[in-house]
């Protein structure tokens, strides 16, 4: 350890001459603290809340998506699934059709989102666990059915045991209306309701429908065409590897998303209000560091004998001016290190115990406690922020300490 660090530690752990001086040394270092450690609480919550939102959209969403670039169909479905189906990693591919049409049950309409799927498409993900009145069923002997979102199940009042059934309207693509007769240009199904899901997200809740592929093809006028393949990798395939494979194969016809590019705005909505907290706690940060300002001014004046000593010992004035420079540094550091410590206990401690609960009635919530998910990539950013801050106090101690020198001399 060289000279200026002992003396500088010496002075930052020894009693100081004043009171005053140790109180706000104490409240530097407990400033940088609280700021750290709470920058780690933060970004590990809004990461918690981050996972919590792609792993409910992640039940439903398929692993990777194919859609076409330009338009809103492909026209040759199959061949695409020949072409995909032959790339090593996936397991399965499926056409489905998705599009707006109208909803009505007695009296009462909506306009709805149908998406088409073949019949097993439970298969392809977690569509099982989120069914919370009847079950998965597109087909049976007799009659085919509609699985409704908990959105059009509340709004149509529909349930899976009415012996009712849900009439579907969607306008025809092709060939002209007949004013006489506006229903004509319609083309209508009737479906029972074979089970109701909910995800608790508003995108799928609100006015999504399951159909039969079938069903949606003669309700929209398709034929081989589809608004998009979904995927179902084979456990353990690159995803990186098969959307790449997948790109070379299609070309620039096709757009290959995974589960994170399909939810591109909900992730970067979270990640802007990561951020966001962020920055309004490193702004925290940098008040919190006029206090080793303050406490290093304060010291370099009650140091004043110490220095004269230094100076007649044969240290010159860069010697001098480094010893401050480094508490400076030395404050910071035992801040940043001991904030890390303690945010990281806390997050482990809310990971395993859940103390802090979110308000609200627990029956009708997805989780109690704030998620909590420690990224290391925010541990860095955080030891980034705290050496910047440090620098920046470093070089105001430094300008301090020269003109203090400067003064002393005359």
């Amino acid at each position: 350890m060289s000279l200026p660090l002992k003396i500088a530690w010496r002075y930052l752990v020894s009693k100081k001459g004043h009171q005053a001086v140790n109180i706000i040394s104490i409240v530097a270092v407990c400033g940088v603290v609280v700021a750290t450690a709470a920058l780690i609480c933060v970004l590990s919550v809004f990461n918690g809340f981050r996972g919590l939102i792609m792993g409910r959209l992640a039940m439903l969403d398929p692993q990777i998506a194919i859609t076409a670039t330009v338009g809103k169909t492909m026209n040759d479905a199959d061949s695409v699934i020949d072409v995909v189906s032959a790339i090593p990693g996936v397991e399965r591919a499926i056409p489905v059709i998705e599009d707006q049409a109208l909803a009505m049950y007695a009296q009462l309409q909506m306009p709805v989102r149908l998406k088409g799927v073949p019949d097993d498409y439970n298969t392809m993900n977690d569509m099982d666990s989120v069914i919370v009145d009847g079950i998965w069923k597109l087909r049976d002997q007799v009659s085919r059915f509609a699985v409704a979102g908990a959105g059009p199940a509340v709004r149509l009042c529909v349930r899976p045991e009415f012996l009712g059934m849900v009439r579907l309207y969607a306008p025809q693509r092709q060939g002209r209306v007949n004013i006489a007769n506006p229903m004509g240009a319609f083309r209508q199904d009737s479906l029972f309701v074979s089970g109701i899901f909910q995800l608790e997200q508003n995108s799928y809740d609100a006015d999504l429908i399951y159909v039969p592929l079938d069903v949606a093809r003669e309700l929209f006028d398709y034929e081989t065409e589809a608004t998009q393949i979904e995927l179902k990798l084979t456990p353990g395939a690159s995803e990186q590897q098969v959307m790449q494979s997948i790109s070379q194969a299609l070309g620039g016809s096709y757009q290959v998303k995974n589960r994170l590019m399909q939810q591109r705005e909900a992730y970067r909505l979270v990640n802007i209000e990561k951020w966001m907290a962020f920055l309004l706690l490193a702004f925290i940060l940098v008040i919190a560091t006029f206090n080793v300002i303050s406490t290093l001014s304060l010291l370099i004046i009650e140091k004043d004998d110490s220095i004269a000593t230094l100076r007649a010992m044969g240290a010159n004035d860069s010697q001098i001016s480094r010893i401050f420079v480094l508490q400076g540094w030395l404050i910071t550091l035992v801040g940043a290190v001991t904030g890390v410590v303690i945010g990281l206990v806390l997050c482990l401690c809310q990971q395993q115990f859940g103390w802090l609960r979110l308000s609200g009635d627990p029956a009708n919530m997805i989780i109690n406690a704030y998620p909590v998910e420690v990224q290391w990539t925010d541990v860095l950013v955080t030891l980034a922020l705290v050496a910047a801050v440090g620098l920046l106090t470093s070089m105001v101690t430094a300008l301090i300490m020269r003109r203090r020198l400067k003064s002393t001399k005359k």
